[in-house]
């Protein structure tokens, strides 16, 4: 049985998005996301599932960071999923959750239910974990503590946790993209796939050098091709105050002319050009029906 490693521990929306796409692999959970990364360049799992982007706080910069400076592996597939946000606590402190001291979760669960905390628990302190699922794990583990965490549902019932509060991130459409990592180009195919199925294809692009038109030039690449691009984000080079590179992801499927023909007019430009991954997008409801979050059954 192939192994999926996600970002847990269990009771995760990471772990739910490695069930979806991934329905019969073995499901190991890790501590951070770098681990996640490692567990697959190390040979412990075949694939790994991360969260990349939500739509509220933008892209989850320790996994873009680390994915390109440490662990360069293949995005073999993408799941954009719903995020509904709880305050979960302990059962026996149901009816007094407006007392909590403090509030456990992700940095980007939190900056996701920045308005609630302000109005509702103003003068709680908020502690960082891995993952929301570790904030629900840990405010189980401690009954005694005067805390409550941001998670799922699903975590409230991995956990025991009583959801005091629903549905508190600030906004409706808040959405996350997990993507599927590989060690090698290793396509993503199952049943999942039909003529239907969108692609993407993404490509890092460092400029030469910084002078006036550069980025101008590489996007004049893509558009002339008439190549959609539904992204592009800079991140430090790490290098230097001022050095970026570029990610860039192209509306289409890795061919045989297009892509090949950017990519060699950006290398005679004296870009550095890298592709990503050319995978398969899923959303969350095409797969899961109406369904918001799926059942996660733990073996």
């Amino acid at each position: 049985m192939e192994k999926v490693g996600y970002l847990g521990p269990k009771g995760s929306f990471t772990e739910a998005a490695a069930a979806t796409l991934l329905p019969k692999a073995e499901r190991l959970p890790y501590r951070s996301i770098p681990d996640t990364m490692d567990a697959v360049a190390e040979g412990k799992v075949e694939q790994a599932v991360v969260p990349m982007e939500n739509a509220i706080e933008g892209s989850v910069n320790i996994t873009l960071d680390y994915f390109i400076h440490h662990q360069r592996m293949n995005m073999a597939a993408e799941i954009v999923a719903p995020i509904e946000q709880h305050l979960l606590i302990d059962p026996a402190r149901a009816d007094d959750w407006k007392q909590v001291k403090t509030v456990y979760s992700h940095p980007q669960a939190v900056a996701q239910c920045h308005q609630f905390l302000r109005e509702c628990l103003p003068d709680a302190e908020i502690a960082y974990t891995n993952s929301t699922a570790s904030a629900a794990k840990h405010v189980m583990e401690n009954p005694d503590e005067n805390a409550a965490a941001i998670a799922n549902d699903i975590a409230a019932k991995a956990y025991g946790l009583f959801m005091a509060q629903k549905k508190i991130n600030d906004y409706d459409h808040n959405r996350t993209r997990f993507l599927l990592l590989t060690k090698g180009e290793k396509p993503f195919q199952n049943e999942l796939i039909t003529e239907e199925t969108q692609y993407k294809t993404s490509m890092m692009i460092s400029l030469s050098s910084d002078f006036a038109g550069a980025l101008h030039q590489v996007l004049a690449a893509f558009a002339w091709r008439r190549i959609n691009l539904l992204r592009i984000e800079s991140r430090p080079t790490k290098t230097g105050l001022g050095n970026y590179f570029f990610i860039v992801d192209a509306a289409m499927k890795k061919d045989d002319v297009l892509i090949p023909s950017v990519t060699e007019e950006l290398r005679t430009l004296g870009c550095g050009v890298h592709i990503l991954g050319s995978y398969p997008c899923f959303s969350w409801e095409e797969l899961n029906g109406a369904k918001a979050i799926p059942e996660v059954k733990h073996r």
